[in-house]
């Protein structure tokens, strides 16, 4: 994706996520089309020029307002799909995954689910196909669990949107100060869709129990989508 150009002392990169955490506000609360240039510019203190320096145009932000959201939840969810673990977990922890970024990013996701729409050409087939990824992992998942007869033969792309359903709605009410936390929400959310996905709900494995494992002797492996994964010392 297009970035702009030069700059690139040490605090440009910080003034320029400021910025783009501060449109992903305006753009949540005014919409983007309603928000101008000199709108943003007035919340950030700067002159049209100046501005322009940091995010070269009003599409490019909007642009890194949904690359801020959706490339550490895009790699993050490729991480867990790729561990060896039972496909119910992985779901399990990409759930909790995507849930902190929702979390984290109210009104970039906000911003993401409303307004990626006025992209267009290849920034909008980027943004389209970085989508397309995501759910193609969930899908993965939810086949896996199917061949290995945990889950009924369920529809996959059908079963998709029903997980992607109760996940990506949850920016319209949820308080990140509230009692729900990331953790809690991605319990709640995956017992209800497992239970219904089932084979045999007598027979599920219990999915909670083998999160809190994996987050006790994992944590150098964190569900947070903006902190990195650590390798582990190679033994002796």
């Amino acid at each position: 994706m297009p970035r702009p150009p030069g700059g690139h002392g040490p605090g440009f990169e910080i003034r320029r996520q400021k910025i783009i955490d501060t449109a992903a506000s305006l753009f949540a609360q005014q919409g983007y089309a309603a928000t101008s240039i000199n709108d943003l510019g007035r919340a950030v203190g700067l002159a049209k020029g100046a501005l322009y320096y940091y995010i070269g145009s009003k599409e490019n932000l909007l642009i890194e307002i949904q690359s801020r959201v959706l490339d550490p939840l895009l790699a993050r969810a490729k991480e867990i799909a790729a561990l060896d673990e039972p496909p119910l977990l992985r779901l399990r922890l990409l759930s909790e995954s995507l849930l902190t970024t929702i979390f984290r990013r109210l009104d970039h996701i906000w911003v993401y689910e409303h307004d990626y729409r006025s992209l267009s050409g290849v920034e909008l087939e980027t943004v389209l196909g970085q989508r397309a990824d995501f759910e193609l992992l969930i899908t993965g998942l939810l086949t896996e669990a199917v061949e290995a007869g945990t889950f009924r033969a369920v529809e996959p792309h059908l079963a998709t949107r029903q997980f992607l359903n109760l996940h990506n709605h949850t920016y319209q009410w949820v308080r990140p100060d509230g009692s729900w936390d990331a953790a809690f929400l991605s319990g709640e959310y995956c017992s209800t869709l497992f239970r219904g996905f089932a084979a045999s709900v007598a027979e599920l494995p219990d999915v909670e129990a083998l999160a809190a494992e994996f987050k006790r002797f994992r944590p150098d492996l964190p569900l947070d989508p903006e902190t990195a994964w650590e390798a582990l010392p190679v033994a002796g």
